[in-house]
């Protein structure tokens, strides 16, 4: 079934740029958009609509059909049925430049700017200001970029080549990227997910901003307190289907995740009392450089240990120490009471460690690789090889296993994990490590950018894990989950430990108290 009669990006960019825009209560709107994929129908009979001057907030699980819808909108997938309208007019958008063209800017969970290129190249690219000569005017460019960053109160040096930047500072740089280009639609996929408190603040500012401009924003998030803080109404989408519209003033927060999930979560964090065993990682005055210094602390067998701090603190970077990425350059590491030098991930993954990283698109996935070989990577050395051959049918039994206990939504093992969505990515790569068996777990953001529900069953997960004696270091910015999952929670501000707490003295005041020192 073909789309509706629509109008070609090429005939919409001529009328939004004469100023004659047919007037419309709506800048957008979906009516029976369907999608499918190898194995997968993402998309089925989807409606949505749009405001002027409103944010408009897309919720669901992981797998519901919400990155897709976006990416038909962005015009990266064109959809199978169904029409789409823009001011009132229908069209066709058959790739993101005639998207951007139209007036719709998409912000993407996982960020695509060029790291070998400055801030405000990545920026223009495409629409470098030139000199007479033809040349790329830099000194032009650079001034466009300092306006644009005055006008958004960002606080960075164009010059400076993206690779330098904290996630968090490319965050803002893909966001002051999408207003550069006057959009009326402005999409937002997760854009807090790498975000302090204060960063997320500055954010909905610049969002308040731009919807008093009359953009209207549509704002995808799986933190709740954010939909209620900055949305005006709420879709949810659950299974690839529509379910239903509402102002966000109408409902609660369990209102919404029973939509989302068909069901109700009684316990987000299903952490139990299981008994506490023998020191089995203890770490002494470990030191990196100047990015961390005189960390000290045990970690026990059944024990998690929470690790709160603000964006910059060292947390991460700890992380990456104990399992060999980057070898420390002071300090000692005990495992089960042997002092061990971690010099390579290799060597960690032979302690009997596990580290799942904060960044599933550049350290954790291979995307041009299918789920089993992504699910398989860490385990190839040992478990699955006899006499130097790789048993496939016993590591596609095990990796089909875990993803039925991890209820990875995918047509199969076969299926490119690129075509997951962020959930299901991120359950993957539990997936590989558990396939390892480990004693010692490392998780930096485990449930970073994923749905409620998601991040219910990796809980679940982590505690049935701790219950076996896995000793389990946990990184999170989520102050609920942090407070939720831990024993102990270890603080840390600018590379060092400021303070270490039991649950039961634990709260988020004297948590971020710490994490200011």
């Amino acid at each position: 079934m073909a789309a509706q009669a629509a109008v070609s990006p090429q005939t919409m960019r001529a009328v939004r740029h004469s100023g004659a825009v047919p007037s419309s209560e709506f800048l957008l709107e979906i009516e029976g958009v369907r999608k499918e994929f190898p194995g997968v129908v993402a998309l089925d009979d989807i409606r949505f609509t749009l405001k002027r001057g409103t944010v408009h907030a897309l919720m669901g699980e992981n797998g519901a059909g919400k990155s897709t819808l976006m990416k038909i909108i962005a015009g990266i997938y064109q959809p199978d049925a169904g029409s789409i309208k823009l001011k009132g007019l229908g069209i066709r958008l058959e790739s993101p430049l005639d998207a951007l063209e139209n007036g719709i800017a998409m912000i993407h969970q996982e960020l695509n700017l060029m790291s070998f290129m400055t801030v405000a190249e990545n920026i223009w690219i495409r629409r470098e200001p030139l000199n007479r000569l033809g040349l790329v005017d830099h000194a032009r460019m650079h001034r466009m970029t300092q306006e644009l960053f005055d006008r958004l109160n960002i606080d960075l040096d164009p010059d400076a080549e993206i690779g330098s930047l904290s996630v968090a500072n490319r965050q803002m740089v893909e966001i002051a990227k999408a207003v550069s280009y006057e959009s009326d639609v402005l999409i937002m996929d997760e854009p807090t997910s790498a975000l302090t408190e204060r960063e997320v603040a500055h954010l909905f500012q610049i969002i308040r901003d731009l919807r008093a401009q009359g953009i209207g924003i549509i704002y995808i998030t799986h933190k709740m307190n954010e939909l209620f803080e900055i949305a005006d109404e709420f879709s949810v989408f659950r299974d690839g289907r529509f379910i239903a519209t509402q102002p966000a003033s109408a409902v609660t927060r369990d209102d919404i995740i029973k939509m989302m999930v068909g069901r109700e979560i009684t316990q987000m964090f299903p952490k139990e009392d299981v008994p506490i065993g023998e020191v089995v990682l203890s770490v002494k005055g470990l030191t990196l450089g100047s990015r961390f210094r005189d960390v000290s602390f045990d970690l026990r067998a059944g024990e998690i240990l929470g690790v709160a701090g603000l964006v910059g603190s060292g947390r991460s970077n700890v992380a990456e120490t104990l399992f060999g990425v980057t070898p420390a350059t002071a300090g000692s590491i005990e495992v089960f009471g042997k002092q061990v030098t971690i010099s390579s991930p290799y060597k960690a993954l032979l302690l009997g460690m596990a580290f799942l990283t904060e960044d599933r698109k550049d350290t954790g996935c291979f995307l041009s690789l299918d789920v089993q070989e992504n699910m398989q990577m860490a385990v190839l050395h040992e478990n699955f090889v006899r006499a130097g051959f790789v048993s496939e049918s016993a590591i596609a039994t095990a990796c089909e296993d875990m993803c039925g206990k991890l209820r990875v939504k995918t047509p199969g093992l076969g299926e490119r994990i690129e075509n997951l969505s962020g959930g299901n990515q991120q359950k993957v790569l539990v997936g590989r490590w558990l396939l390892t068996q480990p004693k010692i777990l490392i998780l930096d953001e485990p449930t970073r950018g994923i749905d409620v529900g998601a991040k219910a069953e990796i809980h679940r997960l982590v505690t049935e894990l701790a219950r076996t004696g896995v000793a389990v270091l946990m990184i999170s910015s989520e102050m609920p989950e942090v407070l939720g999952m831990s024993d102990r929670i270890m603080v840390m501000h600018e590379g060092r430990v400021t303070g270490i707490l039991d649950r039961s003295e634990a709260d988020q005041v004297k948590i971020m108290d710490l994490a200011a020192k």
